[in-house]
């Protein structure tokens, strides 16, 4: 009885002292999407990311066209030469995916880009939301941008709008 006693104690005290914190939410999504160099850096990442996909197409286009070509002549191919084709377009095969490993890989070039166009203006954003939260005195701030496990955010709570405004503020 003593146990369920000092057990019940113990979640009182620490219900009350998570009670005791001043939290806020934002939304980081809505956050970013409000800033121009955001959405210009957006736009230029989806079209190196498209002409990227369009030079691996041509690619596997090329090498579909070898297979096919080979595969329409290999009957009247002799052992050896249908060896060296095979091992040829194996061999293309994996620098293609070599070729795509290094643009949209996790060192890939793409990946490379988006660092460098996205991580100034990510280290702004979480610059003002920290800014904010000292400045208003809040001990915790929650991201619902990607918060599957977030049920339910009341009005009040939520200082996304606050945040647009710090970061306009700061453009002046």
């Amino acid at each position: 009885m003593r146990r369920i006693l000092l057990t019940i104690v113990a979640a009182v005290m620490v219900f009350g002292a998570a009670s005791a914190q001043k939290c806020c939410v934002v939304d980081s999504e809505k956050i970013f999407k409000s800033i121009e160099a955001y959405n210009s850096a957006i736009t230029q990442l989806d079209e190196l990311a498209k002409k990227y996909q369009e030079e691996v197409d041509a690619k596997y286009k090329t090498l579909e066209t070898v297979y096919n070509n080979y595969m329409a002549q290999k009957e009247s191919l002799s052992v050896t030469v249908r060896t060296n084709i095979e091992n040829q377009i194996l061999k293309e095969e994996k620098s293609i995916q070599s070729f795509q490993e290094g643009i949209f890989g996790k060192e890939g070039a793409l990946m490379k880009r988006r660092v460098e166009l996205i991580k100034p203006i990510q280290t702004q954003v979480f610059a003002a939301i920290e800014a904010y939260a000292k400045a208003n005195g809040f001990d915790l701030v929650i991201d619902k941008a990607m918060n599957t496990s977030l049920l339910y955010v009341g009005d009040a709570a939520d200082h996304t709008a606050q945040i647009i405004e710090e970061l306009q503020k700061q453009k002046r």
